[in-house]
């Protein structure tokens, strides 16, 4: 069903809500590492969610990113996942992230195939 090979990009345009200041994650008014991380873990899961069959989806477990730069409010920045590893329910990507000047991040982003009902139920 998923092999490890793909990939996928998406882009965005970051505004206020993206910032160091908006996430509480610094006193920048710039592209936050909190937002650029939920951008990765959003490629991801985009890439493969299709793929899933009904009642399944993916929960991340662990992420190893570094911020390399920053970027200012306004500015394009697109993600990409790349599934390099699949073992049983557990989905390693390496993911990146670029803004309008060259790569800002890059890292590891760990997922697992669960049951979306009995996952559900175990937070009950």
């Amino acid at each position: 069903m998923l092999e490890p090979g793909i990939r996928h990009h998406k882009e965005i345009t970051t505004n206020e809500s993206h910032s160091a200041l908006s996430y509480g994650s610094g006193l920048v008014d710039a592209f936050s590492t909190p937002a650029m991380i939920a951008l990765m873990e959003n490629t991801a899961v985009e890439s493969i969610q299709h793929l899933l069959p009904e009642g399944q989806t993916t929960v991340g477990i662990e992420i190893n990113v570094k911020h390399l730069k920053a970027t200012k409010i306004g500015e394009k920045v697109t993600g990409e996942s790349f599934l390099k590893e699949v073992r049983n329910n557990k989905l390693v990507f390496e993911v990146h992230a670029w803004d309008e000047k060259g790569m800002i991040g890059i890292g590891t982003h760990t997922r697992y195939i669960v049951d979306l009902k009995r996952f559900m139920e175990k937070l009950q």
